[in-house]
């Protein structure tokens, strides 16, 4: 990582990141003046297409703005950044609560690295980011230790369909 890139550094990380024969076959990228002459030469000599995206046209690069979009509404606009070692930790820590808690629309309400299936015994909360984010978990399946508060739910069939989501919230019917 380099705070200011040049044309030749970001030549030598797309060879260090793609080994010759495992390259993509296309580079979408926006229109940086870091990827000057020895960038684009080295790409094409990789055989890899290079296809910048238009001046001014963000929506082009739409997983990009996405995850930018999500990162500044979830975390980034809710944190005081001290420095560039503050914003890697906090960095760190809202990835590994994206692909380990989160859960996403697009993968049924779970996360991308998966989640158990919860249904009853002592729920557990647990903070993330200093409580920006809270992780629920059931103390019999999961190793977290036990942090107040605790909820304890009994498994009943009114509590199971009620956990099963068409509320978005944990309880039960009786509003606990």
């Amino acid at each position: 990582m380099t705070r200011h890139p040049t044309a030749q550094w970001l030549a030598q990380q797309i060879v260090e990141a793609f080994p010759w024969g495992t390259a993509p076959t296309y580079l979408l990228r926006d229109n940086d003046g870091a990827y000057g002459l020895a960038f684009t030469s080295r790409i094409r000599a990789m055989g890899i297409r290079d296809r910048p995206i238009s001046p001014r046209s963000p929506w082009q690069n739409a997983y990009v703005e996405r995850l930018i979009g999500t990162l500044r509404r979830e975390c980034l606009d809710h944190v005081l950044i001290y420095g560039e070692r503050h914003l890697r930790r906090i960095l760190t820590l809202y990835s590994l609560y994206y692909n380990e808690t989160r859960t996403h629309l697009g993968l049924g309400k779970d996360a991308p690295l998966g989640r158990h299936d919860e249904r009853s015994g002592t729920i557990v909360t647990t903070p993330i980011l200093s409580g920006l984010h809270h992780r629920y978990t059931d103390m019999i399946f999961g190793n977290d230790r036990p942090t107040f508060p605790a909820i304890t739910i009994p498994p009943t069939q009114g509590n199971r369909e009620f956990l099963d989501g068409e509320q978005g919230i944990l309880g039960s019917e009786q509003g606990i």
